[in-house]
């Protein structure tokens, strides 16, 4: 590599690594937006409204909120890691924080556009682990980071509630089912 990407005693520059995190995170937000339950995708949203969800539910507005500020967090936090110097600690945060970007396209492509419920529970549980030891391995070298992704931990731990909630109050239809809504749940 070049020194103007890298050095021995520092990381990637700061272009190198501005550009890394802009093209994971937006290959992730596409992943995402191709899945969204909105207007542009009329089916998935008139299924994803059809869902029986617990009351604990927020609107849909919230979620539009949320994830921008989550993946800023992210965002920040891999830049960080991309700029500490190359060694197997940076190694190890920087394959996680690359394991929870991915995964988060991956749940939206479980959840809206399969609709494996069962699945994307399975698969949101298994990102407050990952997600858990993102934040552990870059709290061993960049403390910022690592608190940029604690907010994403205790999102994906309220997330997965919820996703098993939906997949418990849903196990009952098929994949994909759409249900009609002036039918009753036990009818």
């Amino acid at each position: 590599m070049s020194a103007a990407i890298t050095s021995r005693r520092e990381g990637l520059s700061r272009p190198a690594a501005a550009a890394i995190v802009a093209g994971v995170l937006g290959a992730s937000a596409l992943v995402g937006r191709r899945n969204a339950p909105d207007r542009s995708h009329p089916r998935t949203r008139n299924w994803y409204k059809r869902l029986d969800k617990p009351s604990f539910t927020p609107p849909d507005g919230a979620f539009g909120a949320v994830w921008p500020t989550l993946e800023t967090g992210l965002a920040v936090g891999g830049y960080r890691l991309l700029r500490q110097p190359p060694g197997t600690q940076r190694n190890l945060a920087l394959g996680l924080w690359l394991l929870n970007t991915g995964m988060i396209g991956g749940w939206t492509e479980l959840f809206f556009r399969k609709r494996e419920l069962g699945a994307s529970a399975v698969a949101s549980g298994a990102m407050i682990a990952s997600g858990a030891g993102y934040v552990a391995s870059a709290a061993k070298l960049d403390r910022p980071a690592a608190l940029l992704g604690v907010p994403f931990v205790a999102w994906l731990g309220f997330a997965t509630i919820l996703a098993e909630q939906v997949w418990e109050r849903n196990s009952g239809r098929r994949r994909g089912e759409e249900q009609d809504p002036t039918q009753s749940a036990g009818a």
